[in-house]
């Protein structure tokens, strides 16, 4: 008869096992493998000779596989072990546009007496196409200013409050500029004007995820829009060239990381406060 020896390895000694993902190909599906730190989203995953790998893209569209071993990638921060999916691929999106967790099935929340300002009509767009479902989440409103000019007057109406917070995000935030003087004189506790370092927040978008080798410059004194398409031998139409710019963004990594930052910080200011 086999004799029975109980574990008697305390509770808190005892490893846990990495969560098991299964390594769905899927866009939103972002790991890092942990021992190179390559970073990339899901592929695909085959069976080899040598055991199953998983093949990830990261932002620049390189490739590289890895073989599926035990705890061998983070999934927002955390240890798991890709495994082989068993399935035809995932019932709906994991992900939000902007790489956050999605929420299936959740209402939008009332509007929050806080707001974000945006400069114009395609910025405004553009935070929506990626932000859209996480701004509905929090009950937060974006409008468009139609530019900077105005914005002393704005904030003065609006009237921030500790429970009304507003936050602005300016093109062209720049030492020195007209845009960083008008953002100082309302800058306050309750007010966060934040910017990016683009002209225009078409910069923003990766020229990669546009299909050019970069943004041209324009010379000073011409539209920059109208240069910019100029340039590239679009025609000289800006709302249709905004309109093949914004077709292109399909998620955050589409994104330039000095947008991104901006527009989360924005995020987290107002909706800081008012949570019971």
């Amino acid at each position: 008869m086999r004799s029975y020896s109980p574990d008697l390895t305390p509770p808190w000694k005892k490893s846990t096992p990495a969560p098991e993902v299964p390594a769905e190909p899927d866009p939103d599906l972002v790991v890092e493998e942990v021992s190179t730190g390559f970073c990339g989203a899901v592929v695909r995953c085959e069976k080899t000779a040598e055991g199953p790998t998983v093949t990830l893209e990261d932002r620049f569209g390189k490739h590289r596989v890895f073989p599926l071993v035990p705890g061998g990638f983070l999934l927002d921060g955390r240890v798991v072990t890709l495994v082989r999916p068993t399935t035809a691929g995932p019932a709906r999106p994991t992900r939000t546009a902007s790489g956050s967790v999605a929420v299936p099935g959740a209402r939008a929340r009332v509007a929050r007496a806080g707001r974000i300002y945006v400069e114009g009509r395609h910025d405004a767009e553009l935070v929506e196409k990626v932000w859209g479902d996480d701004l509905r989440v929090e009950g937060v409103v974006v409008e468009y200013l139609g530019g900077i000019d105005d914005l002393p007057a704005v904030v003065a109406e609006f009237g921030p409050a500790p429970d009304a917070r507003l936050g602005v995000l300016v093109d062209h935030l720049v030492p020195g500029s007209k845009e960083s003087r008008i953002a100082a004189s309302v800058t306050g506790p309750d007010v966060l004007v934040v910017g990016h370092p683009y002209i225009d927040v078409w910069e923003a978008v990766k020229p990669s995820s546009v299909g050019i080798p970069g943004w041209p410059s324009v010379p000073r004194g011409e539209d920059w829009k109208t240069g910019v398409c100029r340039a590239l031998g679009w025609p000289e139409n800006t709302g249709a060239a905004w309109q093949h710019i914004l077709s292109r963004v399909r998620t955050y990594r589409d994104l330039e990381p000095a947008l991104l930052g901006r527009v989360e910080e924005l995020i987290d200011f107002v909706t800081a406060v008012g949570d019971a």
